[in-house]
């Protein structure tokens, strides 16, 4: 399809979507979407969305406890952790630190701290990706980003806070949404829809091949794969899956 077309049918997504647009250009839509809409969307959509990334998660985080210290200890670092739904994946007596760049996620990660109570929760730490400096250096086994680097403003300054914070022989494990195949029909409707997504979803990028940044960051070991995960009305399909060592 043409870039006319492209053009055409983003116009057309945002005059439907025109309500949010004025919102935003009043100053209104950003602060009513990190206190109320987002935090809301993502806790019940998360009910939804982890019926069909479970078995995804599941092969993800079942090598953790590989990463334990000879202490007997384990350390995770979740880098957005929003509504916490990873913590039903990760193995007894790990400690979990949260970040996220939300502070009103708090509410859902209490519930899911009660949830599961073999995790030990730490804290919470009001952080962006790219600014991890909370975190002291080579203090985490594993570090956590389910569908996060989408948003982030920086995906290759993420990778350098990750490596930092990462201890040697330390994993960073992901699973996130990427861009399709630029000669297809979904990549064609990614186009269509990041402007008016991205400013929906509280930045949240379609078009992203992070997969190239990842093969970038100065890891030891990168294993990745490229999985189809279907979301029948969302512009999400195409997903990669793995882990990085230090």
């Amino acid at each position: 399809m043409t870039e006319a077309s492209i053009l055409f049918l983003r116009a057309c997504l945002a005059l439907l979507a025109m309500p949010i647009y004025l919102l935003s250009f009043l100053g209104i839509w950003e602060p009513f979407c990190k206190k109320i809409f987002f935090p809301f969307f993502l806790e019940k959509f998360s009910a939804i969305h982890e019926r069909k990334t479970k078995k995804q998660k599941q092969e993800l985080f079942h090598n953790l406890p590989d990463f334990t210290r000879p202490s007997g200890e384990l350390k995770l670092l979740e880098i957005r952790t929003g509504c916490s739904a990873n913590f039903q994946f990760y193995p007894p007596g790990c400690r979990v630190t949260c970040t996220d760049t939300n502070p009103n996620f708090q509410q859902a990660l209490s519930r899911s701290v009660n949830k599961n109570q073999l995790v030990h929760y730490e804290r919470f730490l009001l952080a962006v990706g790219e600014d991890l400096h909370q975190v002291p250096s080579g203090s985490a086994d594993a570090v956590i980003c389910a569908f996060v680097l989408c948003s982030v403003r920086s995906v290759n300054g993420t990778m350098k806070e990750v490596l930092r914070v990462l201890r040697p022989g330390g994993a960073f494990c992901f699973l996130e949404h990427v861009a399709a195949d630029h000669s297809s029909w979904k990549y064609f409707w990614q186009q269509i829809c990041c402007p008016t997504w991205k400013l929906i979803f509280d930045g949240c990028c379609l078009m992203r091949e992070i997969w190239k940044n990842l093969e970038q960051a100065n890891f030891l070991e990168l294993n990745l794969q490229h999985v189809n995960i279907e979301q029948p009305w969302m512009p999400v399909w195409p997903h990669i899956i793995g882990y990085a060592v230090k």
